[in-house]
């Protein structure tokens, strides 16, 4: 965990969030998702992988009350910390490595994952992902996870990634999730590079 946790604090050292090739000033397709997942403003939502995401900033703009932000990396943390100011007072900052994390029981209403379950290339650390989701979020809840297409990159960061489809990320899953909504989404990079995203809106049963 420890390499893991130096590369992207390397990443986050070397680069401006904004230089960064997942970076986006909305996630607009992500919020988009969590308005139809039906999560009211009180429900508690989880970013994970989001320390330096800007869909943190577009939550409190929304009045949402109840965010915790998850991070491998303390400098991503950091950064939004700093963007959001006094507001980052409003929100629950977890620096740790998602597959070990100590969530609790049924805590969240709705996980939200851009981008951190297609690092994962050995399947002990997936099935722990999966785990680790089954166990954090409550039934009747939601997942919103949204991986590289099939058509995406084969790398990001200098790391190999998993390119999944709807129906190979429902397979991942298994059990006890029920896909609601799929989508692709054609994301600009910073240096105009285009990747194809699939975000999947699962549903979760007990």
């Amino acid at each position: 965990m420890s390499d893991t946790r130096s590369h992207w604090d390397n990443v986050y050292t070397l680069k401006q969030p904004s230089e960064v090739s997942w970076y986006q000033p909305h996630l607009r397709v992500s919020f988009d998702l969590i308005v139809r997942a039906g999560v009211s403003r009180t429900d508690q939502i989880i970013d994970v992988g989001g320390g330096g995401s800007t869909l943190v900033d577009d939550l409190l703009d929304h009045d949402f009350q109840n965010i915790t932000v998850l991070d491998i990396s303390s400098k991503a943390i950091d950064i939004s910390r700093a963007r959001l100011g006094t507001r980052a007072a409003l929100v629950n900052w977890v620096t740790d490595d998602v597959v070990h994390a100590a969530l609790e029981h049924g805590r969240y209403r709705l996980w939200h994952d851009r981008a951190v379950l297609h690092f994962l290339t050995g399947e002990n650390d997936r099935r722990a992902y999966i785990r680790q989701l089954r166990h954090a979020v409550r039934a009747g809840g939601s997942a919103i996870i949204s991986t590289f297409s099939t058509e995406g990159p084969e790398k990001c960061s200098g790391l190999t990634v998993r390119r999944y489809s709807p129906e190979t990320l429902i397979a991942e899953l298994g059990a006890g999730f029920r896909l609601t909504e799929s989508r692709l989404e054609n994301h600009t990079t910073p240096s105009g590079t285009v990747q194809s995203f699939l975000y999947c809106l699962f549903s979760i049963s007990g």
